[in-house]
């Protein structure tokens, strides 16, 4: 078994602490994904299940062993960089081979391993090329590749794809989904990137200043953001988020009326596909339309708040144009005005 269990796991830089008692599992054989913005303490949390930094509370055990204090080495887990830190001097089959030839493997085991992991990836024509002579696709399959000749319990990857284009990024986003299911390996893969983040993760945690905001399956974060700050991460445009008054029980916007405990103000947080162009609802100013071939996003201004409107490309209003944006009640969120928790 390889489940990686951080348990209260806290890092501190000075006063500041990057991660700030972490408590989440990972089970045997899932792949979960660490988003959230620069500085929430992702990466960090990472290289403390690397080794790479030590944890000053809390525990991190992996298939059940507490790992807390051993060397990088001793935790049979194998990391993938931004980078790629390949040795440009050495070809691709001693890059892949490296890793077991510091470990004593034998060259007849290191070149079977290499062989069978280059299959996998499909590298095998570039086996006799160094770093150098490949695109950054072919150089991130090499750098995957090396950590999977080791054959480790869990598999960590570092913001893999970022320096890829973006084309290139979403193809080798669906190869690592597929990789990961036939393989197995529990793996735990670090994103600032919210989609890239819900393309990929069985479940996905969400950090902010350190601290774990929500965990769940990707349409889970969706549909039931836990608090304000995931509400507003989650979601590609992200949820408008309007604090309004509490009037009789009940909060408008957009024509709808939405009961709510006494209380005199909440947020309300609606998708863009909650709401519409219509002739009746909140005034609005038309700031930007992005266009995504059949549909479109308008990005509008209110005396309620900034509202995202999805519609069909081809009735589209115009930047400037003024227009009326009706909200559906039911599918909106609420949250506390002073928590941010949701209602």
């Amino acid at each position: 078994m390889s489940e990686v269990s951080y348990e209260q796991a806290s890092k501190a830089y000075g006063d500041e602490l990057a991660v700030d008692a972490l408590d989440l599992t990972v089970s045997d054989g899932e792949l979960i994904v660490l988003v959230g913005p620069s500085g929430s303490g992702k990466s960090t949390a990472l290289r403390m299940l690397a080794g790479l930094e030590e944890v000053d509370a809390g525990a991190i055990r992996i298939g059940g062993e507490d790992v807390t204090d051993l060397p990088p080495k001793q935790r049979d887990v194998a990391m993938v960089f931004q980078n790629y830190s390949l040795y440009p001097y050495l070809d691709v089959a001693a890059n892949m081979a490296f890793p077991l030839k510091m470990a004593h493997v034998k060259a007849p085991e290191r070149k079977r391993r290499v062989q069978q992991v280059a299959e996998l990836l499909d590298i095998v024509p570039y086996l006799g090329r160094k770093p150098g002579q490949l695109s950054g696709g072919q150089r991130q399959r090499v750098a995957m590749g090396r950590a999977l000749v080791r054959e480790p319990r869990v598999f960590l990857m570092d913001e893999p794809l970022s320096n890829l284009d973006a084309k290139l990024r979403v193809q080798m986003r669906v190869e690592i989904a597929a990789l990961q299911t036939r393989l197995g390996v529990t793996t735990v893969f670090v994103t600032h990137d919210q989609v890239e983040a819900m393309t990929l993760g069985h479940r996905v945690a969400v950090l902010d200043g350190g601290r774990l905001q929500q965990v769940d399956t990707p349409r889970a974060l969706y549909d039931r953001p836990a608090n304000v700050f995931v509400a507003g991460f989650i979601g590609s445009p992200a949820m408008s988020l309007c604090a309004r008054p509490v009037r009789g029980g009940a909060v408008e916007l957009g024509g709808a009326r939405i009961p709510v405990e006494e209380r005199d103000e909440v947020i309300v947080g609606v998708r863009p596909e909650a709401v519409t162009l219509s002739g009746g609802g909140v005034p609005a100013r038309v700031e930007v339309v992005e266009e995504l071939g059949a549909d479109a996003y308008v990005f509008c201004t209110s005396d309620a708040g900034r509202l995202v409107a999805r519609t069909e490309a081809r009735h589209t209003p115009a930047r400037g144009e003024r227009v009326q944006l009706a909200v559906r009640g039911e599918e909106a969120h609420l949250f506390d005005v002073q928590t941010g928790a949701r209602l």
